[in-house]
């Protein structure tokens, strides 16, 4: 197969993604974190050196077996070689409350280290106090495959899982954390809002799109 037959074939599959279960957690989880490994805002936010890679895997795959794949919105290639985290409507975009918070203590130590688990707690305040209280679909997260980057991929599991949201006649949210994205998003119909980062941090950008009927 020839290298357009094969990114063909691979937006063929892309186009039509499955729903995640948790069998696949773990390789999304290695999806993401491989992902996000130079994302600006992860970069500020993740600690530095060798430990980093195994802090994001355990940071998303806490997130995917906890917080999106009981809620049945998590949509994959086969491969795992692309795949995108949403929540449905009124599903809480954080965790629950104070109890809650600390038991999750020691993976952000993971994830953060102790000198930047103040920069993980600033984000995730700012996240939380600028996420939108009308119902609506969020984009946690989508990822493509360092290797696979560039094909088209990312914007045919965005329109795929889109049309999703359509059908249920709901508004989507997401923050973009990578500039690079911008056109990505808009594309799709997103609109930013506001840079909702803390002081010092890379720009997160709210990006909303209203409901189409």
């Amino acid at each position: 197969m020839s290298d357009e037959e094969d990114r063909h074939a691979r937006l063929q599959a892309t186009a039509h993604p499955r729903r995640a279960t948790m069998d696949d957690a773990r390789a999304i989880a290695r999806l993401f974190a491989a992902a996000f490994a130079t994302d600006p805002v992860m970069d500020w936010i993740a600690r530095p050196g060798p430990k980093r890679a195994a802090g994001l895997e355990r940071f998303f795959y806490w997130l995917l077996q906890m917080r999106a794949i009981p809620f049945g919105h998590v949509w994959m290639a086969e491969d795992a070689s692309v795949a995108a985290a949403w929540l449905p409507p009124d599903v809480p975009a954080s965790a629950g409350g104070f109890v809650e918070q600390l038991k999750l203590i020691p993976m952000f130590l993971r994830l953060c280290g102790f000198p930047r688990l103040g920069r993980g707690q600033a984000m995730g305040d700012a996240m939380e106090k600028n996420h939108p209280h009308e119902p609506h679909f969020y984009l946690a997260f989508i990822a493509v495959a360092p290797r696979f980057q560039g094909l088209g991929l990312g914007g045919a599991l965005l329109d795929a899982t889109i049309r999703k949201v359509d059908e249920a006649g709901a508004p989507a949210y997401l923050e973009n954390s990578n500039p690079k994205n911008t056109k990505l998003y808009e594309r799709a119909g997103f609109v930013a809002r506001k840079s909702i980062s803390p002081p010092g941090a890379p720009q997160l950008i709210a990006m909303w799109r209203d409901a189409k009927h």
